[in-house]
């Protein structure tokens, strides 16, 4: 077999089918591999008019059509089969070669395989690829984690096949070392999870509370869209909201059962923000909120609880009502990111990443499922200043948030009063209310941490920590 392919995919089901399209559609050679091999074949006889590609039975066949350095992209599912993957093709690579795996692989394990591949010589590239399989075919956003040399052979060829901003930016650049890339990818998915509950919060509260039909909220978000919450979720959700069941005339979210899947990056995100010790709350909320919804048996024991007595609102207090609904759903969202940044940063603090805030919000902006017009906005802040402690930091973000504070407050209030759940709304709205909080209630904590456990605590009017001996005279003790 001839070596002429500069890029080779492994694992042909629909992200690396697309993925591989994607690249041939750019000029490239592709050679293609699956372990069923008449998947390969069908890609070829299907799309073949795309462009070059060469089509491997065997690993080694794969392996062979590779140009050096080899650049292989592994497209499978995250785990063990990845794992499975790396062992039957790492032997037929050689020192300078490099994997590439596409999948929403867990950071650790990335980590663990850049390192264990590094002593063999090769190039391991945790790349995370957001936009689903319409932007794997047309232009995903890249986050690629490796070394530098790595970035140097390949980067050139994401930058040609991943999406580009408004500004022609390519929406990729080198995140960081090892495990940075699938970091930042899990990142993004958590605030995926975030933004996709708060916006069916707002939903909920534009049905029940204002009263309006799914095809009327849909205009609502098509209006939206065109200002400050331009985003590729809030136009989706204008469609989703818009289409009507064939099979029952009935609105589709109407048809569709109320239980909502999740296959674990926002568990992952949660999970890690906590060995972190970041507070990611609103991500966590989106998650449980999750969970929740799938738990039937439970829900259906509590069907009979007591509620308020409410009534939809009327015409000219609900248009007044969905202006606050705005204002809540934007102020939680800069909340969203702000704690998605937060963790990015904690995480390059604690793996020595040194990944570039800006760099990550600037490759957000296209092809990705969380791109909005306000990342331009994000990538300024933290390019005018890289230390910037938190989006809410920065004056324009908290001129805003603090301008939508009351209506964000009130539709609080009205979901309260009106037995509508808002975890995420409320969640963000905690989170801002206990980062401008001049005291916390943590002192408390600590008292009550040393009562039981004599784990000590710090005074604010002088240096070390200390223990009151509350089973004796409830004298002060150096710690």
């Amino acid at each position: 077999m001839s070596t002429s392919a500069q890029i080779g995919v492994t694992g042909l089901a629909v992200m690396g089918r697309n993925l591989a399209r994607n690249f041939a559609r750019n000029g490239y050679t592709v050679a293609l591999h699956n372990r069923t091999a008449s998947r390969t074949h069908a890609l070829v006889e299907e799309f073949g008019s795309e462009g070059d590609f060469i089509a491997a039975e065997t690993a080694k066949e794969f392996v062979a059509a590779l140009e050096r350095p080899r650049r292989l992209v592994i497209m499978v599912k995250a785990g063990e089969p990845t794992d499975t993957v790396i062992r039957e093709f790492a032997p037929l690579l050689e020192p300078g070669d490099m994997i590439i795996d596409g999948g929403n692989a867990h950071f650790a394990d990335t980590r663990r395989r850049e390192r264990e591949l590094r002593e063999q010589g090769l190039h391991f590239v945790g790349a995370g690829i957001s936009g689903g399989e319409e932007g794997a075919l047309h232009g995903p956003s890249i986050m690629p984690g490796g070394s530098v040399e790595s970035y140097g052979s390949l980067g050139p060829m994401l930058e040609k096949i991943s999406a580009k901003a408004a500004d022609g930016t390519p929406c990729v650049s080198h995140v960081g070392p090892d495990g940075a890339g699938h970091f930042v990818k899990m990142v993004h998915n958590g605030i995926e999870y975030a933004d996709m509950q708060l916006i069916g919060e707002a939903y909920q509260l534009l049905r029940d509370v204002a009263g309006y039909s799914p095809a009327q909220i849909a205009d609502i978000f098509r209006t939206w869209n065109t200002g400050r919450l331009d985003s590729y979720l809030i136009e989706i959700t204008a469609e989703v909201l818009s289409h009507v069941d064939a099979a029952t005339g009935k609105p589709f979210v109407d048809v569709v059962q109320d239980q909502a899947e999740q296959k674990g990056t926002g568990r992952w995100t949660v999970q890690i923000a906590l060995d972190l010790g970041v507070p990611v709350s609103g991500i966590a909320e989106a998650v449980f909120a999750r969970s929740l919804s799938g738990h039937t048996e439970l829900r259906e024991a509590s069907r009979g609880l007591a509620g308020p007595k409410a009534a939809p609102l009327g015409e000219s207090e609900a248009g007044a009502f969905a202006d606050q609904v705005e204002q809540a759903l934007y102020a939680s969202k800069i909340v969203s990111y702000t704690q998605g940044f937060h963790k990015i940063a904690a995480g390059s603090a604690e793996y020595d990443w040194n990944v570039d805030l800006g760099a990550v919000s600037s490759l957000w902006r296209g092809g990705c499922i969380i791109r909005a017009a306000f990342l331009d906005r994000i990538r300024a802040a933290y390019d005018t200043r890289p230390d910037l402690p938190s989006l809410l930091s920065d004056a324009t973000f908290a001129q805003e948030i603090g301008a939508a504070q009351d209506d964000w407050r009130a539709v609080l209030a009205t979901a309260v009063q009106q037995g509508v759940p808002t975890p995420g709304f409320a969640a963000a709205l905690s989170y801002y209310d206990a980062l401008r909080a001049e005291r916390l209630p943590a002192a408390l904590t600590q008292g009550q941490r040393d009562f039981f456990g004599a784990h000590t605590y710090r005074r604010v009017d002088r240096e070390g920590s200390f223990h009151t001996l509350w089973g004796g005279d409830r004298s002060e003790v150096a710690g």
